[in-house]
C-alpha cells in the first residue's frame, strides 16, 4: 500500500523543481526528465502525477500565485484602514519573497507561456482580476468608482511594469524606493482629492 501523504509530497517536490529548472534554464524549455531527476523520482512517475508537462508548468505556476496571495494577506495583518490596506497590498508586491531569483524567473516565464497556453493566460487573468479586485475594494471607500478604477489601473500598472523592470534590469531603484514610487502614485490622487475637495 502507498505511504499515506506521499503524493502530496511528490507533487510538492515537482513544482519545486519545475521553478528550480526554469530558474537555471531562464525559459521553459526543460524536459519532464530534467524536472523528475532534480525532484529525485523518475519521469514515468512525474507524469502519473501530473499527466503532461503542461500540467506540471500550471502546477507550478499556481505554487507562485499562492505564495503571492500569501504575501499580500499576511501583509494586510494590522491594516485596518482601507489606505492602510492598499499600502499593505503595494509593500506585499515587492516583499523579498517576490524576489528570490527562482520566483522571479518562474513569473517571467509565465508571463510568456500566457501567449501561447490559454490555461497559463487565465491564470495570469485570475492574478491580474484579484489584484484589481483587492485594490478597487479598498479605493472605493476613499473616492468615488470612476477615480477608483482608474488608480487601481494606474497602481496594478505600477506594480507589475516596475516588478518586471527589476526582474530584467540593473540600472533601477531598490525595493523599497520602487514600493515608495508606487505610493507616491496614490499620495497625489489623495492630495488631489483633498485640493478639489476645499
Amino acid at each position: 500500500m502507498p505511504k499515506i501523504g506521499v503524493q502530496p509530497q511528490r507533487r510538492q517536490a515537482m513544482i519545486l523543481a519545475t521553478i528550480s529548472e526554469i530558474a537555471d534554464a531562464g525559459t521553459l524549455d526543460v524536459t519532464v526528465r530534467q524536472i523528475a531527476k532534480r525532484a529525485g523520482m523518475s519521469p514515468a512517475l512525474a507524469m502519473h502525477y501530473f499527466g503532461s508537462k503542461e500540467k506540471i508548468f500550471l502546477a507550478a505556476m499556481r505554487h507562485v500565485l499562492e505564495l503571492y496571495r500569501r504575501a499580500v494577506k499576511s501583509g494586510q495583518i494590522g491594516a485596518s484602514t482601507p489606505y492602510e490596506r492598499i499600502v499593505a497590498i503595494i509593500g506585499s508586491s515587492f516583499d523579498p519573497s517576490q524576489f528570490e531569483r527562482e520566483i522571479v524567473a518562474a513569473w517571467l516565464a509565465f508571463y510568456v507561456r500566457a501567449l501561447q497556453s490559454r490555461e497559463a493566460k487565465r491564470l495570469l487573468e485570475v492574478y491580474a482580476r484579484r489584484l484589481q479586485s483587492n485594490l478597487l475594494f479598498n479605493l472605493r471607500q476613499l473616492f468615488d468608482d470612476t477615480a477608483a478604477e482608474q488608480i487601481a489601473q494606474g497602481l496594478a500598472s505600477l506594480i507589475d511594469g516596475l516588478y518586471i523592470r527589476h526582474a530584467l534590469q540593473d540600472s533601477v531603484p531598490d525595493r523599497n524606493d520602487t514600493r515608495a514610487l508606487v505610493q507616491d502614485y496614490l499620495e497625489l490622487w489623495l492630495e488631489r482629492k483633498q485640493h478639489l475637495g476645499r
